[in-house]
């Protein structure tokens, strides 16, 4: 999971290097907190948060397959 968030991130923004992910297991849920640069917050956001909303969906979509809640943070 954190491997694809990973991904999807680095082919967006303009400084890949400055990607990260964490994951956080808490009461049986997966939070995975994305840091990019500060500049490429928007580009992971996108208008009105088109962008996020789909990465959210696209992340949640593949924890149906390992039977998981998943919960995607975009943190500074």
């Amino acid at each position: 999971m954190k491997e694809l968030l990973e991904h999807i991130a680095r082919l967006l923004v303009e400084h890949p290097d400055d990607v990260s992910v964490t994951e956080v297991d808490a009461d049986g849920e997966l939070i995975l907190e994305l840091r990019v640069a500060e500049d490429d917050m928007g580009k992971v956001i996108g208008k009105q948060g088109r962008i996020a909303k789909a990465i959210r969906v696209v992340m949640k979509a593949s924890a149906v397959n390992e039977d998981r809640k998943v919960i995607v943070e975009i943190v500074q």
